[in-house]
């Protein structure tokens, strides 16, 4: 038998390992684990925690090769467990039937199953049915394995500290570190997997009940010191797993704190009284804790490789870690037997398992901050709140739901009011004096194709195609206020009557060709990030040649190559007060329907409400009501000239997805101070105000603060951020987390966007009309053939 250094290994070095164990604790043999020799196949295999996703790696490898040596060192005893109910996915239990016969027939013999979920809020229950759950005891679970790993001759250590990490890996050819949240595997060599630990805002409690719930139950309690929740769903025939969550100040104003683990459970059980018939429940060493969401970005060292809670989290909400880890081992025990060396089995490991970790904890962090802001969505209509929190992760969408449950998803629509046959995203909806035909809008992209800022034959066709492709809302790019507030040389302006003709131009066609349709002009003014070259030419780099002068609220660059800008004083404030309302006379004059204020994404107004950008020490700095005093300004002279019944929206930067910056509490109070100056909506993106932002890119990512915002600041908003289909956003409107949905790229993919999501839904209504011309399109052409007849017969001979 080979050692990862490729020397022999005696046959009682197995038998020395235990008695090694504690000096190689205290004194490893090397700092780190050195680079294994080229091992096609790992032949001895430690792994560090018993617990599912250790133990099924175990089973896997000692299955897959009879003759590796497999060991695994678990701390605490086989019967120790912590939780209840383990719950698995279909498509994991695929995975465990395909890998491994004998664990999928042992667990089939202790699943429960169910279809529904139950949403119980205000004593009124809301119940979706067929979305399909199968859950088992964790004991059972570890005992199934338990058996299998014996059954296949893994060598089990219970009550055993695993030896030092460093050690395992020069007498191992592998070492799986599975050891769990507070993996001590991963806090040795944290300079190498680099993890980021965040904590949440909620403390929850595991817990059980004696008696098996129905369904997977979400029972919402407001109690005199808040909102708490209560996740719950069988796992046996007579044994339901409890989590009780609630935010941080709630648990302490509920005195939580005070109480020892008996007295919590009491309390739980107390407040929970009506969903568990009265019934107690019990708890197994539980204790309040807050969840952390772990995240490394490396997953292997050497030889070592983590794998489960040791290399990620997702929270509890939306599934099980345990269904995670044993992905994981199903991924590793894979590509260990499909690559030809053991360095390139962990890179493909890493690369298989990573982006699907990735999506998950993205929905994982959805949900967990849904239930983080819960208290905004307590006043929806009893549906509507149900379908809010079903669709909160945005892994299930409308027409998912709709398939898992029709009647469910149509009584939802009902309720909103979408007449028989309409899906949300085709309902109109009003701004002031203005009607929108439906909830879409073609979202502000910057064409840098203006000449001296005048939109020319480009503009005619970017906008009209785009109108005529059935949105209800088409804005302009920013359209800068003077030609030293435009980006680049190539953006358009509203500062000369040769620029307001031609914007007219194309106003016209758009209420000619594409009646229904509204046009809207966004207005700006680029502060610092002004004076650069167009976008495919090098983004936000300083022109060669020709710059000119930049301005911003401090004279602070964006990127250190950038132009320094000086910082505005009194009289120039009042010149670019005076440029933007120019700007709006002249875009009221054109026949635009509607006007946004570019309050966002670093540019000179955005420049003044982040903290990041805006140190002045004046009255126009400082705290945030200061620092919003020069946008509300310019809101103000902008409203005086802008036609009373045409609707003005803002759009504003909710986060700067960097230390120091603007918060999402922040933007609620933004919000609220533009809505209290006449503001009819909020258009919420966020970032591109500082470049070392670190945003927390995703499908949908940014619609979560203007959730917020709709619910804290009582306004209409506009959600942007990846939303990328039309199930986006007929969830989105449905759910209540936005009134309208912004859209860009999938609008530079196909102008037609909207009708083609009209005809793919089969929707033929007055909330999308198809221009006269295109009528004979609207249907999906024919394609190929994809399919085969099905053999009646199979012949032998």
């Amino acid at each position: 038998m080979l050692s990862a250094k490729g020397t022999a290994t005696p046959s009682g070095a197995r038998g020395c390992v235990e008695s090694a164990a504690s000096a190689a604790r205290a004194r490893p043999a090397t700092d780190d684990p050195q680079p294994p020799a080229v091992i096609s196949h790992p032949l001895r295999v430690a792994i560090i925690g018993g617990g599912p996703g250790g133990l099924y790696a175990a089973a896997l490898l000692k299955r897959l090769d009879p003759d590796r040596e497999v060991t695994v060192w678990e701390r605490n005893a086989p019967d120790d467990t912590f939780g209840f109910g383990v719950v698995l996915s279909d498509e994991t239990l695929g995975g465990i039937e395909h890998a491994d016969p004998v664990v999928y027939e042992a667990l089939q013999n202790h699943f429960t199953r169910w279809d529904d979920i139950d949403i119980v809020h205000r004593s009124t229950r809301q119940t979706s049915g067929g979305h399909g759950f199968a859950a088992l005891g964790r004991k059972r679970l570890l005992e199934i394995l338990h058996a299998r790993c014996r059954e296949l001759g893994v060598e089990l250590r219970f009550r055993t500290e695993a030896p030092y990490p460093a050690w395992l890996a020069e007498t191992h050819d592998l070492v799986i570190a599975a050891d769990g949240v507070h993996s001590t595997t991963r806090e040795t060599y944290t300079h190498v997997f680099r993890p980021h630990v965040a904590e949440h805002h909620c403390r929850y409690i595991w817990l059980a009940a004696d008696f098996a719930f129905t369904s997977f139950r979400f029972e919402i309690a407001e109690t005199e010191h808040g909102v708490m929740q209560l996740h719950g769903y069988p796992y046996a025939a007579d044994a339901s797993t409890v989590i009780v969550e609630m935010r941080e100040e709630v648990w302490e104003r509920a005195g939580f704190a005070e109480l020892d683990e008996q007295e919590s459970v009491e309390r739980c059980a107390k407040i929970f009284a009506e969903a568990l018939r009265g019934r107690p429940l019990k708890s197994n060493k539980s204790a309040w804790t807050t969840f952390r969401t772990v995240v490394n970005e490396r997953w292997s060292h050497g030889n070592i490789v983590l794998l489960g809670d040791a290399a990620h989290t997702a929270h509890f909400s939306i599934g099980s870690g345990t269904k995670l880890a044993v992905e994981d081992a199903l991924a590793l025990a894979a590509c260990l037997e499909e690559q030809p060396s053991l360095e390139r089995a962990l890179a493909a490991y890493e690369d298989e398992r990573k982006p699907v970790v990735a999506s998950t904890q993205r929905a994982a962090r959805a949900s967990l901050e849904w239930f983080e802001h819960l208290g905004l969505h307590l006043d929806q209509p009893p549906r509507q709140f149900a379908f809010n929190l079903l669709t909160r992760s945005r892994r299930v969408t409308h027409d998912n739901l709709r398939l898992r449950d029709a009647g469910f998803t149509e009584a939802v629509e009902r309720d909103f009011g979408c007449p028989p046959g309409t899906p949300p995203m085709f309902t109109p909806f009003r701004l002031r004096g203005l009607t929108l035909r439906n909830r879409v809008v073609v979202s502000p992209m910057d064409m840098y194709s203006a000449t001296d800022g005048v939109p020319g034959d480009f503009h005619l066709v970017h906008l009209g195609a785009r109108a005529l492709g059935g949105a209800g809302l088409v804005m302009t790019e920013m359209v800068c206020v003077s030609p030293e507030g435009r980006i680049t040389p190539g953006c358009a302006g509203l500062y000369t009557g040769r620029q307001a003709d031609a914007w007219r131009r194309i106003v016209r066609f758009v209420h000619t060709q594409a009646p229904g349709t509204a046009i809207g002009v966004q207005l700006g003014h680029s502060g610092r990030k002004g004076s650069t070259k167009l976008m495919w030419e090098g983004i936000d780099e300083p022109l060669d040649d020709g710059n000119w002068p930049l301005v911003a609220p401090s004279p602070i660059p964006y990127k250190p190559y950038s132009q320094t800008p000086r910082e505005l004083g009194r009289a120039q404030l009042t010149d670019i007060r005076e440029q933007f309302t120019a700007a709006a006379w002249r875009a009221a004059r054109a026949g635009f329907d509607l006007l946004e204020l570019h309050c966002a994404h670093g540019y000179l107004l955005s420049g003044f409400l982040s903290p990041l950008t805006n140190r002045r020490t004046d009255a126009y700095g400082g705290s945030l009501e200061k620092r919003l005093r020069f946008p509300l300004e310019v809101f103000d002279a902008v409203r005086a000239v802008w036609p009373e019944e045409r609707p003005m929206t803002v759009r504003i930067s909710a986060t700067d997805w960097a230390e120091g910056g603007t918060t999402g509490e922040d933007a609620v109070e933004i919000a609220r101070a533009f809505a209290a100056h006449g503001a009819d909506a909020i258009d919420v993106s966020t970032g591109q105000v500082v470049a070392d932002e670190q945003p927390e890119f995703g499908r949908s990512y940014q619609t979560p603060y203007a959730d917020r915002i709709r619910h804290s600041a009582g306004l209409p908003v506009i959600a942007v951020g990846a939303i990328s289909s039309w199930d986006d956003v007929n969830s989105l409107i449905l759910a209540g987390r936005t009134d309208l949905c912004a859209l860009a790229r999938p609008h530079l993919y196909d102008p037609h966007w909207t009708l083609h999501a009209a005809a793919e839904q089969g929707y033929d209504g007055p909330g999308v009309v198809w221009p006269a011309p295109y009528r004979a399109g609207s249907r999906r052409p024919q394609t190929g053939r994809t399919d085969a007849p099905k053999p009646r017969l199979t012949l032998s001979g």
